[in-house]
């Protein structure tokens, strides 16, 4: 079933601190040492300004996106979500404010699960490098991605680029199944009886949804300050039904790539993408070579 849509309010994108900040030293200290020399860590090192995380860069164009926008009607909002508690998450805190991040809501759980709050925020995506808190805001109806922590990216432009796979991510993984169960064959036969026929939403519907609302207010092209593209192992004839769904659903997308099967990592990296999200895990192998990629564990490939 389609998670309903949401209709107004920002694009609110919830956040984790490992996602956000480099703190693997800590993570490292906290698995061979346990959580209070992790405590006392974070507490002798507050003053210490955290270096930017793998999804930094992306925050940043997030936030950076209202500017001109009143201050009490933001068009983008972002929210963290910390296994911290309020004590040790003050060093995350200071780190937000030295590099002038306008995040201003969080919550600190102390060790306990932090996807529970992200519908109360209001998110639309949830990013974390913890997978199992990612599989369970998936199965309560919420777009997320497990991203793998890392150093910062380094900037290629100032223009926000998503791009996103379709079966599993945007879509249902109606085809991926009928693929896997009859052959490559059968899903084209399959797609191309049904070309006429929308595809269901998948779990990220309601966050393209979103996003789509958002970038309606810039006019299209390059002056636009978002940019988003389709990066799909489909092909024609499997192309249609794709087309005809996005425009059902009144969905603007400014690339679409259908690659048959070619290597997703060396196109996504020619879009310039600040984020990928795609269902597989041989294609994150392929795209995290390139860019910063979230994996969608959802769908069949991932039974």
């Amino acid at each position: 079933m389609d998670t309903p849509l949401q209709t107004s309010g920002p694009l609110t994108v919830a956040i984790s601190s490992r996602a956000l900040f480099d703190l693997e030293d800590s993570h490292r200290l906290f698995e061979a040492s346990g959580i209070e020399a992790y405590a006392e860590h974070q507490r002798m090192h507050e003053d210490d300004i955290l270096d930017p995380g793998i999804a930094f860069p992306l925050v940043r164009k997030l936030l950076a996106l209202n500017d001109g926008a009143a201050t009490d009607a933001p068009r983008v909002e972002v929210i963290l979500l910390s296994r911290n508690s309020s004590d040790t998450g003050l060093r995350i805190f200071n780190s937000i404010q030295h590099h002038g991040l306008a995040i201003s809501r969080a919550s600190f759980t102390s060790g306990a699960d932090t996807w529970p709050y992200i519908k109360p925020f209001g998110a639309q995506l949830f990013l974390s490098a913890n997978p199992e808190s990612v599989r369970l805001a998936l199965e309560n109806g919420v777009a997320a991605a497990t991203i793998l922590p890392a150093k910062a990216p380094a900037h290629r432009h100032d223009q926000l680029r998503i791009a996103f796979d379709g079966d599993a991510v945007i879509f249902d993984d109606e085809g991926e199944r009928v693929s896997r169960e009859s052959g490559i064959e059968a899903f084209h036969r399959h797609e191309t009886e049904r070309a006429r026929q929308a595809l269901s939403g998948g779990p990220f519907r309601g966050f393209l949804d979103a996003l789509h609302r958002l970038q309606a207010a810039y006019p299209p092209g390059d002056a636009s300050p978002i940019r988003t593209a389709l990066v799909t192992a489909r092909s024609a004839p499997a192309h249609e039904r794709v087309i005809r769904t996005l425009r059902a659903w009144d969905v603007r997308l400014d690339e679409a790539l259908f690659l048959g099967g070619r290597s997703k990592g060396p196109f996504l990296d020619a879009f310039g993408a600040d984020i990928f999200f795609d269902d597989s895990q041989h294609n994150i192998d392929s795209a995290r070579q390139h860019v910063t990629t979230g994996h969608v564990p959802h769908g069949i490939s991932n039974l």
